[in-house]
């Protein structure tokens, strides 16, 4: 009775600790009977609005309160769906298991890192993607498993070389000198050949092995590092340039050559800048003055733009700060003269947001090395690693043994310098001595492990003394132990990652999820679609900007007729009109009109078919969209335009727009889908805890 009554009275010491706690986690939706609590819901919406926990309330507006509701219905969603993946067993298919394998490998390899070091290379990385480096460098190639004489003799010469540059010589010179000297070397044999000489444009962070990396960011521009060694060799490296950097952009361009007039080349560039000073389009300009072939037609729009792909000199301009809309004055370089436009850009995003990318990239990048080995000696600590080739191994009452230390005597007697070649085989049976040389975690290895491990991860490499070689690798066995021992205790010992691959699991599950319940029903329902857009078609308007996809706007059916610079000096302009406007007259087909215009075969004109669009397309100007005959001339030819047919606009059929049919039979198949998921799984959402919720 006593122990009834002491039960009851700690029971009612506790209730108002269980009241309080309830009261401030309470549980917010119930899905087949499983609470979810009000701190799990917030955790992931204030990460969807970009805010934290710890960020404090700021005052309620409609729109916050619509965001709120908006996640409400998604995260309800996201959960039946995440109950019936796994009652159909999602959870235990074989393929998506195994990609979630490989992908944890990837995202573990961060976490098996010393953090601070990691912190540290994580922050350097985020200021020098801030700036673009323009370099060149010599390359003295070597190969891990070369000689010593020949590695030596590869250092003397990069010495060599970068004293003649520190002395004045030119750099470019040497460059391609040397490109010469390795060429002629490996006569007979494959050899890449440099058409930059050297030049190896503009690169940031991650863009460049690490020692060629770190040697271009701490040299000082115009002057030249010391050799660094690279696993292709030895780099003298020269800095001509380092500038701001803002991310990738889309850019539009003139470019006029100057390699046959000069300053024919420097006036026709001031009078493209002098239309855009006086207003015209970046687009006409860029027709009428630029000599990109490949841009010129489409207004000189080069695309979306890497660092990497840019020229070193539109890197120097963009530096400068060009904003969006903006465009450069006139600059010359070794290829001629240009404008440069920004049409958009990028802006590096917070260092918070740039870490886990840097993570990735660095699974694959040299400088994870140090990290790495502080991380490894750390492990070691923790789970009791006992080296035992230089410790007594000690019995069950914590005394040495009277044996003595454990020995690598006879794997060094049977490594052989094959394994600098990668042809090393291990034979475990001429090891007898079976005492173990190290224990980590209570469990032992002996030689025969790491004969093993030297035979899997021997690579090509300089030859030096034998036995140091298997003394340096059983420093790496015992790292690699270490941490692969944290690796298979990872979830358990950290709750990040743990939650992490839980995210990757169901985000996993949700997409297979999707893709049989959805997608692929979608796509297979041809005549469930087929009725779908029988009906939906009917609702579209002109006048409901949401529906613009599903319409054509005003089109041209138009005939383009090109005659270049050579063609146009032999088919003088309204010669070819007067012939364009007969073959009108008379109905010509495109290939009696391309003969008439050849005349005696003297020019060529290139003719072409299309329809254009209104709104996605340059080759019409706002007042040119009419029946008729236009002229567009430029310094290169001219190009007459023949507008034979305009289309009002007018609504896709099924085949012209599937694609946005599609997406909205997917959505109402997914709207259905979660309606039924809510009744299958009897889901509760507590709406007093979510009207209570500020943020």
């Amino acid at each position: 009775m006593k122990k009834v009554f002491a039960i009851m009275a700690f029971a009612a010491l506790m209730l108002p600790a269980t009241i309080s706690h309830a009261q401030q986690d309470p549980v917010i939706f119930e899905v087949n009977g499983q609470k979810i609590l009000k701190s799990e819901f917030m955790k992931e919406f204030l990460r969807s609005q970009g805010k934290s926990e710890k960020d404090a309330p700021t005052p309620c507006t409609y729109e916050k309160r619509q965001a709120l509701e908006e996640y409400v219905d998604l995260f309800v969603n996201y959960r039946t769906k995440l109950a019936d993946a796994y009652a159909m067993g999602l959870d235990t298919m074989q393929a998506l298991n195994k990609e979630l394998k490989m992908y944890r490998d990837e995202l573990a390899a961060p976490y098996l890192i010393d953090s601070a070091t990691m912190e540290n290379i994580l922050r350097e990385a985020y200021e020098r993607n801030h700036y673009a480096v323009h370099a060149s460098h010599i390359l003295i190639r070597v190969g891990a498993g070369d000689s010593a004489e020949d590695t030596l003799k590869a250092y003397n010469k990069a010495m060599d070389y970068y004293q003649r540059a520190v002395n004045g010589e030119d750099f470019t010179k040497l460059a391609q000198q040397s490109i010469d000297e390795q060429r002629e070397k490996v006569a007979g044999e494959r050899f890449q050949i440099d058409p930059n000489a050297g030049d190896l444009g503009c690169f940031t962070v991650f863009d460049m092995l690490y020692p060629f990396e770190n040697a271009a960011y701490t040299t000082e521009p115009g002057t030249v590092s010391k050799p660094v060694r690279s696993r292709y060799g030895y780099h003298v490296v020269k800095v001509h340039e380092r500038v701001p950097y803002y991310g990738n952009v889309k850019l539009s361009h003139i470019w006029v050559r100057d390699d046959q007039n000069p300053g024919r080349a420097e006036a026709r560039i001031n009078m493209a800048y002098e239309g855009l000073e006086s207003g015209k389009t970046f687009i006409d300009m860029a027709r009428q003055h630029s000599d990109d072939m490949n841009t010129n037609q489409g207004g000189g729009f080069m695309g979306e733009l890497e660092l990497k792909q840019l020229p070193p000199d539109y890197v120097v301009q963009l530096s400068k700060g060009l904003k969006a809309g903006e465009y450069s004055k006139p600059f010359k370089t070794k290829y001629g003269w240009h404008i440069i436009k920004v049409v958009s850009r990028e802006e590096i995003p917070s260092y918070e947001e740039m870490v886990s990318i840097y993570k990735q990239k660095l699974s694959r990048d040299q400088r994870s090395k140090d990290p790495r080995a502080i991380y490894a000696a750390n492990a070691k600590k923790r789970y009791n690693f006992e080296d035992l080739t230089t410790t007594y191994a000690l019995n069950k009452k914590g005394k040495p043994t009277k044996n003595t230390l454990a020995s690598l005597d006879q794997l060094k007697s049977l490594i052989t310098d094959s394994v600098f070649y990668k042809r090393w085989t291990f034979d475990s049976t001429q090891i007898t001595d079976l005492r173990p040389i190290m224990r980590l975690a209570g469990k032992e290895y002996t030689q025969v492990d790491l004969g093993k491990y030297i035979e899997m991860r021997q690579t090509k490499e300089l030859r030096y003394d034998l036995p140091m070689y298997v003394q340096y690798k059983y420093k790496d066995y015992a790292d690699e132990v270490a941490i692969e021992y944290a690796n298979s205790h990872l979830e358990e010992e950290n709750a990040d990652f743990a939650n992490l691959i839980e995210e990757y699991r169901h985000g996993m599950m949700i997409f297979s999820y999707n893709e049989l319940m959805i997608w692929g029903k979608a796509i297979k329902d041809s005549v469930g679609f087929a009725q779908f857009y029988e009906r939906q078609s009917k609702t579209k308007s002109l006048d409901n900007a949401d529906d613009a996809p599903f319409f054509w706007n005003l089109r041209a059916r138009v005939k383009t007729i090109d005659v270049d610079a050579d063609a146009a000096a032999m088919l003088p302009q309204d010669k070819a009109l007067k012939i364009v406007n007969k073959s009108i007259k008379k109905n010509w087909s495109s290939q009696k009109l391309e003969s008439e215009l050849a005349g005696k075969g003297t020019a060529k004109a290139k003719i072409d078919l299309k329809v254009v669009e209104q709104g996605k397309q340059s080759l019409l100007g706002d007042n040119e969209w009419k029946e008729g005959v236009i002229v567009h001339p430029s310094d290169k030819g001219y190009s007459i335009v023949v507008v034979e047919k305009i289309m009002e606009p007018d609504l896709k059929n099924l085949t012209e727009a599937r694609g946005y049919y599609m997406n909205e039979y997917q959505n109402e198949i997914e709207r259905q889908l979660n309606q039924s998921l809510r009744k299958k799984y009897n889901v509760k959402i507590h709406q007093d805890v979510v009207d209570g919720i500020t943020y």
